[in-house]
């Protein structure tokens, strides 16, 4: 199949990679589109993976105030380079990283960061769940394990379905972000206020 400049550029439209990265895409998979698609996303993913020893220490804290001035967020992400700190791609993805926070509500970053009395807490609701449904005894560390992962993907940002898309999560916006943008990325920390919310 040829491929044509036309399908280079809805390839570039639709996943924001670059030309050349779109053209390999399409000629690997013979111009098609979802693998191709497919194709820059685990490219995204194996360029994350190989840039993960190196130093972010670069990057930007932003704010986000939603509409109503309602609910706040403050995001520290980071990269490699003052030079991509301040390119619009990265811009745009802290902006986004910043408008989840607001909307989707994590309370940590990734599983490690749940407290331990917490994750036992959970553990033992979900047991208890499972056995009132009569599940098999020896069936129940499964059920946890697999109600937890679902916790994590409601309490934890980087296990997040992506508010925009969610058929992606968090971590997968990062890897693709990586993937396209060229270097190590890293949300360091956020807090998220909400007007008339108690602290314990």
């Amino acid at each position: 199949m040829e491929i044509t400049a036309a399908l280079v550029k809805e390839l570039r439209e639709r996943t924001g990679a670059g030309m050349m990265d779109c053209k390999e895409a399409l000629k690997t998979t013979g111009g098609d589109m979802e693998k191709s698609i497919d194709y820059l996303r685990q490219k995204g993913i194996s360029t994350a993976a190989k840039r993960a020893g190196r130093e972010a220490s670069e990057g930007q804290v932003a704010s986000y105030i939603h509409p109503g001035g309602k609910i706040g967020v403050l995001i520290e992400v980071n990269c490699e380079s003052d030079f991509v700190a301040r390119s619009e791609a990265f811009t745009e993805l802290v902006k986004n990283l910043a408008m989840q926070v607001a909307a989707a509500n994590p309370l940590y970053l990734v599983p490690e960061d749940v407290p331990p009395e917490m994750l036992e807490k959970e553990r033992e609701i979900y047991r208890g769940l499972a056995r009132e449904e009569g599940k098999p005894e020896k069936m129940l560390d499964k059920i946890v394990e697999g109600r937890l992962k679902k916790f994590y993907s409601q309490v934890c940002l980087l296990q997040q379905p992506y508010v925009r898309d969610d058929k992606l999560t968090i971590q997968d916006v990062l890897n693709e972000a990586v993937g396209k943008i060229g270097e190590k990325i890293v949300v360091r920390r956020f807090a998220r206020y909400q007007l008339g919310e108690k602290f314990s």
